[in-house]
């Protein structure tokens, strides 16, 4: 799903994680709105269901576009957990069976690996090598029921799970309950897809490390971050829907090699590699 500290190698870990789902809430987030994203999910050790349950008849289907395909959630290899996962040059034609699980309001508000906003209630997924954007239909192979998603984020880094899914996605195949299922992922061919994945670096100044409620937890990575990279490393608040979100970004860098290095060093330290932005 989305861009997850809480120190060095556990925050890194987290932020391309899709969730390990719990069907029920957690207690200590139950009070939390729907749609309102906890002031730092790296605090959260259970994902939950959001508060306003929705019926499979309320999900809509992901509708497909040719959205260009941009460096941002792109980065290839990246490594995760000390496990090195390629993103897909060619994806068309791509179909494959495996586990889905879903991933819910633990991450609600906070950063998708192509820099949105995760909501569960929209169709969308988390998948570790398909291309960020791109449409595909999951259909749950227990029951028949079928959706068609956006993957824009990365995961789920588990060996038995082939997709993350989101919650709304998950109601709509009828598992979330259940928590997983068996279902065959196959991509939709849209026509007219640029792929501007590595010409698009070339806009790119910034690498973003992550997005936190939590000013303090921000002040930590920064001081990490500081002692890691010669680079500049500095936090930008933004005001999210009335929530204050601390980003920490490093940068600026000069080209291309110097924003790869960059992410190459934070990988071999133990950190998400950062998404890139202009």
């Amino acid at each position: 799903m989305s861009a997850r500290f809480t120190a060095a190698a556990l925050m890194a870990l987290t932020l391309a994680l899709g969730a390990c789902v719990s069907p029920s809430p957690d207690t200590e987030q139950a009070e939390a709105g729907p749609g309102t994203a906890p002031k730092s999910r790296y605090a959260v050790e259970h994902d939950f269901a959001p508060l306003r349950p929705i019926t499979p008849e309320e999900v809509v289907d992901a509708t497909p576009r040719a959205e260009p395909i941009l460096a941002a959630g792109n980065m290839s290899p990246y490594v995760i957990g000390g496990i090195t996962y390629e993103v897909m040059k060619d994806y068309r034609g791509y179909r494959e069976q495996g586990i889905a699980s879903w991933y819910g309001a633990k991450f609600t508000g906070h950063e998708t690996s192509n820099g949105e906003l995760y909501d569960v209630y929209q169709a969308s997924a988390a998948h570790k090598s398909l291309p960020i954007p791109c449409f595909a239909r999951v259909t749950n192979l227990e029951n028949g029921n079928s959706i068609v998603v956006r993957v824009n984020d990365r995961g789920p880094f588990h060996s038995e799970r082939l997709i993350d899914l989101s919650y709304a996605a998950a109601v709509k195949l009828g598992y979330m309950e259940k928590g997983t299922a068996r279902v065959e992922v196959e991509v939709i061919d849209v026509a007219g897809v640029e792929d501007r994945r590595d010409a698009s670096y070339g806009k790119y100044r910034y690498l973003q490390l992550g997005a936190f409620g939590s000013e303090t937890t921000a002040k930590t990575l920064l001081a990490e971050l500081q002692n890691l990279l010669s680079a500049p490393v500095f936090i930008s608040p933004v005001d999210a829907g009335g929530t204050m979100l601390y980003r920490v970004r490093v940068g600026p860098v000069d080209d291309k090699q110097h924003l790869l290095a960059l992410q190459q060093r934070l990988q071999d330290s133990g950190y998400e590699a950062g998404q890139p932005l202009p």
